[in-house]
């Protein structure tokens, strides 16, 4: 066990200032008890056409993506594609996560293990599941009982920006006392779940620290762990957000050097890295095909001048025969002033209503997706069966009791050949320089994006050169002098960001314009992207 440990760490947003608000308005609870941020928290607060040029010339959508992967480089949690960091795993089977239950000599727990457990599991599973297409799946194994530590939590001045040797100490005495009863060896995540209502637990903390020097348990290094102080109930997908650093995606939030801004201004609503509270929290389609969820041709990379017609599938829209997918016209929207054009199509679909949303889920809505069975403890004193291990492990090892292949966006279970909906192109890229590109993806009510409020192709800016938490990935809004969705949206200027049908947009500082022009039956967008 490593003496000296020095992290870095990375944690999620606090709850936006609005959604507080809106909890206080209209007296709302998250899973049925109120919840509350500190003060400081809150002020610092489907079958895809083959891509095809409409004009003689250079402009090429090709199958294979390599040309527009950009360079990874050494920034923190860099979002280049070209290469994987061997740092950390790459989720392209399933993992087994251990979650260490720890309690203190100055608190009695008032919530057990499995209370806690069932705050995040099956939801970070089934987000999971979902944002891969069923290609992985985090497989929790809870311990039965709480662990006490060998001092007072008061005695960690546990907060969000944690003093290093406070913070290492709590890890070396967390891992000296969960050692004799866990194998480490067997687990790819580690998560430390602190007892919620000890004096000392701060849920701001909430967050992942990287070990420049790793601990050592049971013949294994490990590098990063999940530490973990949210109160009961916890914050909606913030584990799953937590548990997205593991695999090296990078926090996507802006935070403000007074604490006293939004945090909202990159990404909006648009991916869990910026917000776990956002109404579309599907990762970009860029952070799929970095975690190896994209096969190679569902990526178009766009080269040259002229113009490009393909067709993008919805990126929430799942495996075949699963009940995801896009369907309907466009979410209607205020037509943007500047480079936005808006066709007489796109006029008369703005007169519909927006696009499918369930009026139950408010911003204090759960989490939780249901399902009939609670995760249980771990029945080993030790760790996960190992012959359950793998991407071809049997269905009972997939960490979703009772799941059924019809439910939403889960039709096959994680390493199944089934794959996507039609195998269609789910992104498309502009490379702008060795280290920027264009991306843009459909996004509308399919999958973990079932509670958006608009539809259309979303254009975003990647930097692979910008550290996480100052904007390597920058949502550029086809809608710059309206917003949208206030009372639930975390930031409504980028809540009508997408390109609705009929409409084109031509991006900012960029000779590339992008049009939507069509959906078919199934629900895909045709979109036509033209540079130069």
């Amino acid at each position: 066990m490593s003496r000296n440990p020095h992290p870095e760490v990375d944690v999620p947003r606090p709850l936006p200032l609005r959604v507080l608000t809106r909890e206080v308005l209209r007296g709302l609870a998250r899973d049925g008890a109120p919840r509350w941020r500190s003060t400081a928290a809150v002020f610092t607060s489907m079958t895809a056409l083959a891509a095809t040029s409409l004009v003689p010339g250079p402009a090429l959508a090709e199958s294979l993506a390599s040309p527009c992967a950009l360079t990874r480089t050494a920034a923190h949690h860099s979002e280049g594609v070209d290469t994987w960091n061997s740092a950390y795993v790459r989720p392209t089977r399933p993992l087994d996560a251990v979650m260490v239950f720890l309690s203190f000599p100055d608190s009695t727990p008032r919530t057990t293990p499995a209370e806690l457990t069932g705050d995040y599991f099956p939801a970070t599973s089934r987000f999971f599941e979902r944002a891969s297409y069923g290609r992985f799946t985090v497989r929790p194994h809870p311990r039965r009982a709480w662990i006490q530590m060998p001092h007072a939590s008061t005695s960690y001045a546990i907060q969000r920006d944690w003093n290093a040797s406070d913070r290492a100490a709590y890890l070396r005495d967390a891992l000296a006392v969960a050692d004799p009863q866990v194998d480490f060896s067997r687990y790819d995540v580690v998560y430390f779940v602190a007892d919620p209502d000890a004096p000392g637990v701060d849920s701001d903390a909430t967050k992942v620290v990287n070990l420049d020097s790793p601990l050592r348990a049971d013949g294994k290094d490990i590098r990063r762990v999940v530490t973990v102080f949210e109160k009961h109930p916890p914050d909606r997908l913030v584990l799953a957000h937590e548990t997205g650093h593991v695999f090296d995606l990078p926090d996507l939030y802006h935070r403000p050097s007074d604490g006293k801004g939004d945090w909202d201004t990159y990404v909006g609503d648009w991916d869990l890295m910026g917000s776990q509270f956002g109404l579309a929290p599907d990762l970009f389609g860029w952070h799929k095909w970095r975690l190896g969820w994209l096969e190679p041709h569902q990526v178009a990379c766009v080269q040259g001048t002229g113009s490009t017609r393909l067709t993008l599938e919805p990126l929430g829209s799942g495996p075949v025969g699963s009940a995801t997918g896009a369907a309907g016209a466009s979410a209607g929207r205020a037509v943007g002033a500047g480079v936005l054009a808006s066709t007489p199509a796109a006029q008369a679909a703005q007169a519909a209503p927006s696009g499918p949303r369930a009026a139950s889920r408010g911003p204090g809505a759960s989490s939780r997706w249901s399902d009939p069975s609670p995760y249980g403890p771990d029945p080993s004193p030790h760790g996960p069966d190992p012959s359950s291990r793998g991407p071809g492990a049997a269905s009972g090892g997939s960490g979703v009791p009772g799941a059924s292949s019809s439910a939403v966006g889960v039709a096959a279970l994680p390493g199944s050949q089934i794959f996507g909906s039609g195998r269609g192109t789910k992104l498309a890229v502009v490379p702008t320089g060795p280290d920027s590109a264009l991306a843009f993806e459909a996004r509308g009510s399919a999958g973990n994006d079932d509670s958006t409020c608009t539809q259309g192709i979303l254009v975003y800016r990647v930097r692979s050169e910008t550290e996480s938490g100052s904007g390597p990935i920058q949502v550029l809004d086809a809608h710059p002098d309206s917003e949208s969705c206030w009372e639930e949206s975390v930031y409504p200027p980028l809540a009508d960001a997408p390109v609705g049908l009929g409409e084109s947009f031509t991006v900012p500082g960029a000779k590339v314009r992008v049009e939507a022009e069509d959906r078919t039956a199934s629900g895909a967008w045709t979109v036509k992207i033209t540079t130069g």
